[in-house]
């Protein structure tokens, strides 16, 4: 990773992303294979890469009996931070996630856009060269997690480097510079948004839309004419790059569907025809 890089883990739950981070962090070994972070091995140096990296856990501890300020100063003593620089410290965090106005305020009283800032802002108490971040918008509203990618996006800019992982794909399509995506356990693909859209969801996308139980008979139906074609509860989506003779060639198999939409293939679109099970598709 290079400063200010964004990558983004795509996968479902139990792929590996959280312990890639942890392992990453250093808070959980490898049973196998070799791993570097900022040059050293988290096994070995694990103290010396948390002195320069910062950790998001997808549920953020914060400190319910003390202000949202003493959050942050008490998070700098940990990192050696004396006291006037761990002041100094919480003002220009307190700034940067725009929890200035807040700083005596219980961490109780805080959205949980708020909350999710202050967390952010803990793990860069010691000024990290890279941020592991997990879930960092996870469960929050459209308008709190705009708040958490906009703090995310200065912080690319002033040149931190953050791993993250996300369920979201528009999460991952407006931050992400790139994209891994893990299937059990190991890495399917890895490239920009627009290159694994290229590379795995086609041009377009023709979405049928099925009766109750139509859409996995359709499947089996549709299989041989177009091996990349996946379903999402009663929808039948097919990649294409003629949706006319696609449209043709369903008809032709006589699949009885209810609706039809053509639409630009999507980071999703790319993201499923990767990771859904080939019994699925």
């Amino acid at each position: 990773m290079s400063a200010g890089e964004i990558v983004g883990l795509l996968g479902h739950n139990g792929a590996g992303k959280s312990t890639t981070i942890r392992m990453l962090a250093g808070l959980s070994r490898r049973d196998a294979g070799h791993l570097r972070v900022l040059g050293h091995d988290p096994d070995v140096a694990g103290p010396r890469i948390r002195s320069r990296t910062g950790y998001l856990a997808q549920r953020s501890v914060l400190d319910a009996e003390l202000n949202v300020r003493d959050n942050l100063e008490v998070q700098a003593g940990y990192f050696g931070l004396r006291r006037a620089a761990a002041r100094r410290r919480a003002d220009e965090l307190l700034a940067l996630s725009g929890l200035s106005d807040r700083a005596r305020a219980r961490v109780g009283s805080l959205s949980g856009g708020m909350a999710r800032k202050l967390a952010i802002g803990r793990t860069l108490v010691n000024d990290p060269d890279l941020l592991l971040l997990d879930e960092p918008a996870s469960g929050l509203d459209p308008q709190a997690r705009q708040a958490v990618w906009s703090l995310l996006g200065e912080l690319r800019s002033r040149g931190v480097a953050q791993l993250l992982t996300t369920h979201h794909m528009e999460e991952a399509h407006a931050l992400c510079d790139r994209i891994v995506v893990l299937a059990g356990g190991r890495v399917v693909a890895e490239g920009t948004p627009q290159e694994l859209i290229a590379r795995h969801g086609g041009e377009r996308v023709l979405e049928l839309r099925f009766r109750a139980g139509g859409a996995e008979a359709a499947a089996t139906l549709l299989a041989p004419y177009f091996p990349g074609l996946h379903t999402v509860g009663e929808h039948l989506l097919v990649p294409t790059d003629d949706t006319g003779r696609a449209l043709a060639t369903v008809r032709r198999a006589s699949a009885d569907f209810e609706a039809a939409v053509v639409r630009r293939a999507s980071l999703e679109d790319a993201y499923l025809a990767l990771t859904v099970p080939e019994g699925r598709r």
